[in-house]
């Protein structure tokens, strides 16, 4: 049975972000891509960090076990992580973001964008020190946090 009917959709549960290690060599990153669009699995957000050596390919899509379990049998080497989301109306928002997170001083490891959203909204996914600290923070300052049923489709 697919996880996508096993999982409530009234349940609150943190965005997974999906760190995909791979050798830097041309066409890795479309592989994934096309191994996750052959299974009906999309991307939601993507950041790469290449090195010399090897790249890590972050990507929040909108069924995380789904695209574990086809990783995993492709021979892929993840981890995965809880993130937090936050939706934005307009790009002033960001600075909202920031200054919330910075007077409760919590850091930030990395930011990057979501590639598609739907209502036509932005969203930052924030990789933070302390995720309950900040999703307190964050709401506290008006800000929406999104879930993973906010991305499923």
């Amino acid at each position: 049975m697919s996880s996508r009917i096993l999982i409530d959709p009234n349940t609150f549960r943190p965005i997974v972000q999906i760190s995909i290690h791979a050798d830097n060599k041309a066409g890795r990153l479309n592989e994934v891509v096309n191994l996750l669009k052959a299974h009906d699995i999309h991307i939601i957000a993507i950041s790469i960090l290449d090195t010399t050596d090897s790249s890590l390919i972050r990507l929040i899509v909108d069924y995380p076990e789904e695209a574990q379990e086809i990783l995993n049998t492709e021979g892929f080497y993840y981890a995965t992580t809880e993130l937090i989301a936050v939706e934005l109306i307009s790009e002033a928002e960001i600075v909202k973001v920031t200054s919330a997170l910075v007077q409760a001083e919590i850091n930030i490891h990395y930011i990057y964008s979501f590639v598609t959203r739907p209502n036509n909204l932005s969203a930052l996914a924030i990789s933070l020190e302390d995720n309950d600290l900040a999703s307190e923070t964050l709401k506290r300052h008006q800000l929406k946090l999104l879930g993973q049923n906010d991305i499923a489709r």
